[in-house]
This record gives structure tokens, sequence and C-alpha cells, in this order.
């Protein structure tokens, strides 16, 4: 099974979606849902439903949660932004490509973890990112692919005018790699680690080279969170009691790891070799420690840049501005008057000070 995380090409299927769907009026309310995509950092968040640890924080609020895995990444996202379901996985350049450019106003409740590795630049018969010049790069278009490679091409001085894009969708990567034509790749485990290992490939550029820059979240419907911050709580309850047990150097944390290897379609070895290539957040003060740090107003400007660029920031985005993205203490980078993505410290420093 592939990860289906991060293929944002169906964006332009989402627009239909979005044009209809604004910030949404919630009110209080007891019944939750939230949607899941395959993919090593959010991995817990199924195990935790299967384990009953959604039931328990859940219990503890006097709410239900009902948590739904879903196999398309996308459609995860349009069903969030259509007001389905109160939060989502997602990433950090997806949340505001899709919600938040669609008028969802979008809370980043939990920062999980970032790519340190798990996003690579392979080339067959090149020895350096320099070799890649001239080449057609097999990417799934629009994805975080197509930002890392931007972002490898900018390292290097070189921009998209010195490659042509080829648009392939995620499940043919390791196949389309073995094909003649295919001499440049961009992709995610676990495609990438199948890659490096076939004649030829070689790594030369990968996410731990940006790091801290593609994030993976769980997001939840701005106003939801304010009529019901006890859904908040639950959230990053669920998160932390998860994740500790899956960190953990026990039989117990090895067992985590192995049911979330198998329900990803690998293995415990396989899971943590993905894990290792994943800079997660097990500790709710590291966390807090990320999102509130400089670098992160840097992250989601770079980000904005690439999404303003390709149009993906809403029909007639008259610059990167065009949406306000607030960040923790207040700050917004773009249109204060039009604020839809809002990374909050509020729920991890609950969790850190013990407090959820």
């Amino acid at each position: 099974m592939t990860m289906c995380r991060r293929t944002a090409l169906a964006t332009l299927t989402a627009l239909a979606v979005l044009a209809v769907a604004g910030p949404g009026l919630a009110e209080p309310k007891k019944d939750f849902k939230v949607a899941w995509s395959i993919y090593v950092g959010w991995m817990p968040w199924g195990y935790a439903a299967d384990t009953g640890i959604v039931k328990k924080w859940a219990d503890k609020y006097g709410i239900t949660i009902e948590v739904t895995q879903f196999n398309d990444y996308v459609e995860s996202i349009n069903q969030y932004t259509a007001g389905a379901y109160d939060a989502v996985t997602v990433t950090n350049m997806d949340a505001l490509s899709i919600p938040s450019a669609g008028g969802v106003d979008t809370t980043a409740v939990i920062v999980g973890d970032f790519s340190a590795g798990n996003d690579a630049v392979i080339l067959k018969d090149g020895a350096t990112l320099a070799d890649i010049k001239g080449r057609n790069v097999n990417l799934v278009e629009f994805s975080v692919s197509h930002y890392l490679l931007a972002r490898a091409l900018d390292s290097v001085g070189m921009s998209e005018q010195d490659v042509k894009v080829v648009n392939t969708a995620d499940p043919d990567m390791v196949g389309a790699f073995q094909t003649p034509d295919v001499t440049a790749m961009v992709t995610w485990n676990p495609m990438v680690s199948e890659i490096v290992k076939l004649p030829g490939a070689t790594k030369v550029f990968d996410s731990s080279q940006i790091p801290g820059e593609i994030i993976d979240l769980m997001v939840a419907n701005t106003q939801v969170l304010a009529d019901n911050p006890d859904f908040g709580k639950a959230l990053a309850g669920i998160w932390y009691d998860t994740v500790t047990v899956m960190a953990s150097d026990t039989p117990e944390g090895a067992a985590a790891r192995a049911a979330m290897g198998a329900a990803s379609g690998t293995d415990q070895a396989g899971f943590e070799d993905q894990l290792a290539a994943t800079k997660l957040f097990a500790k709710p003060a590291d966390a807090v420690g990320f999102v509130t740090s400089p670098d992160l107003s840097k992250t989601m400007d770079h980000v904005r840049g690439f999404l303003f660029d390709k149009g993906l920031l809403g029909s007639g985005a008259p610059s990167a501005d065009v949406i306000g993205i607030e960040l923790p203490g207040g700050a917004v980078l773009g249109d204060t008057g039009n604020v839809k993505l809002r990374f909050s410290d509020t729920y991890m420093k609950l969790a850190a000070d013990g407090a959820l």
C-alpha cells in the first residue's frame, strides 16, 4: 500500500467544493468527526482509535469523537473543507492551499512532526543535484514533492526553467523509475526507500536539507474549536498519549510500531525506517518550541510564495499576501483582515503543563 499523502494535484477538483465552502457556523456540540490518511506521522490516529485511546479522552470530556481513515488524502481535506469533518490530518502547505484558500478558517491544533528525509530527489545515473539540469522530473504536480524540487533547485542556483516537470501519480513512481525514459524523480516514503535500492539510483537531495518546512498537522475548524475547547483538549490528549507509547523503548512501544507498520502496509522495521526520517514531536514542549520559533514564519513565507507562483491561493489572488497566516503570539503573515490559517500553541502548552 502506498501512503496517500500530500497529493495536492486534486486542488483543481477541490475548487468546486471550495467555491461553496465558507468558514461555516458552529456551535457547542458533543459529537465530533476527525479524518486522517495513511502516512508515518499520522498512523498514531488510527492506532489510538483502534486501541481505545480516542474513547478514553473523549469520555474524559463528555464528548464522542469518530475517527475515519481515508485512502485518498485530498478527499479527506475536501470533506473537511465542506464541513463534513471537524478536523483533519494535513500538511502545512495543503492546509493553506485547500481549506484556507477556500475560505475555511482553520487552526493547527497539533504540530505532530516534520519530514526529515522522507521526501527526496532521486536521479538515475547522476551523482549530484546539479546533474538534474535539462532532465524531465517525474513527481506529483503541486504536491510537497513539487515544493521540495523548487527548494532543491534554488539551493544550487537553478529554477524550474532548468527542468521539465512530468506529472506522475504516486502509485506509479517505483515502476516508472525502472523505465528507460525516467531519469529524475521526486517522491516520498515508502516509495523513496524502494527506489533508492534500484540500480543506478542516487538520492541527491532530501527534506532533511530543508528541516522544518514540510510539516504534518492535525487541524480543526477554528469556529468549532472556539465553541468547543474540550475538543481541542481531547485531540491533544489523544496525540500525546499515543505517541508517548509509540516512541517508547518498551515491548508496548514495539507492539505499537508493529501495529502501525502493518496498518500502513509495511512491518515494524519498515515503519521504524520511516520514523527515522521523521522529526516526531513526542513531547509537547518540543512542539511548542517549534511552533513558536521565528523559523516557522520563514517557512510559511516560502510555502505561500510557492503556492502563489502556482496559482493555488485562489483565482485572481493579487499576491501571496491574500491569505493571512496567524502565528502564536498574534503576528500575521499577509492580510490581517483575511486570516484563514492559524498556528496555535494553546493545546500543546496545556499538554506540556500537564493541564489537560
